[in-house]
C-alpha cells in the first residue's frame, strides 16, 4: 500500500475513535479517556498533513516536522485542564467504561502502528511522527485500560490525573524525537 494511502487511512481511524473516545470520555466521567481522545484528533491531524506533505521540498518537510513537533504537545495541554478541572471537582471516572473504550483505542492505535510501521523510513520525520504516535497512544491504552481496573476496586480521581501525567510524559517525549529528526534533516 502506498504511503499516502496508508496515512489517509489512518487518519481515519483516528478521527472515527476521537469521536467515539470524547463522547466515551464525558459519559463516563475520565480525564485520561477525554485527553487521549484529543490525541486521536491530534493523530488525525498529523497524517492529514502527512498526505499533503508527500512530495514536498526538503525544506517544507522539515517546517512540517517542526509544527508537528509542536502539535504533539497538544493531548498535554488538554490534559492539564482537564486535569484542573477535576482537582477543583473531583469526579470518579467510571472503572468499567474506561477499561473497555482503552480495550478499542488499544485494537485502533495497535492498528495504525502496523500499517505506518514499513513506511516509518520514509518522508523523513514526517512519517516518524506518525509512528511514534501510534507507539504512545497503544502504551498510553493499556495504562488506560488498567486504571480503569484500578479505578474499579479502588475508586478515586488519582490513578486517572497519574495516567494522565504519564501521557503528558510521553507525548512530550514524542515531540522531542520528531523536532530531533527535523535538525537531523535540516543539516544535511
Amino acid at each position: 500500500m502506498r504511503l499516502r494511502s496508508t496515512v489517509l487511512i489512518i487518519a481515519s481511524l483516528n478521527f472515527s475513535y476521537f469521536i467515539v473516545e470524547y463522547y466515551f470520555g464525558q459519559r463516563f466521567n475520565s480525564i485520561a479517556l477525554l485527553s487521549d481522545s484529543v490525541d486521536f484528533l491530534e493523530d488525525a491531524s498529523i497524517n492529514i498533513l502527512i498526505a499533503l506533505a508527500i512530495g514536498w521540498s526538503l525544506r517544507k518537510r522539515q517546517i512540517t516536522g517542526y509544527f508537528l513537533a509542536g502539535v504533539l504537545l497538544v493531548p498535554g495541554i488538554a490534559f492539564l485542564w482537564n486535569a484542573l478541572h477535576q482537582i477543583l471537582s473531583p469526579e470518579i471516572p467510571e472503572g468499567a467504561g474506561m477499561g473497555y473504550v482503552g480495550l478499542g483505542a488499544l485494537f485502533i492505535n495497535l492498528l495504525c502502528a502496523f500499517l505506518i510501521a514499513r513506511h516509518r523510513n520514509e518522508e523523513g520525520g514526517l512519517v516518524k511522527a506518525a509512528y511514534y504516535s501510534a507507539r504512545n497512544d497503544a502504551i498510553a491504552n493499556v495504562l488506560i485500560i488498567s486504571t480503569g481496573v484500578v479505578t474499579l476496586i479502588y475508586p478515586s480521581v488519582i490513578p486517572d490525573l497519574v495516567i494522565g501525567i504519564i501521557i503528558f510524559i510521553m507525548n512530550a517525549d514524542a515531540a522531542k524525537e520528531v523536532l530531533s529528526t527535523a535538525r537531523k534533516e535540516n543539516q544535511e
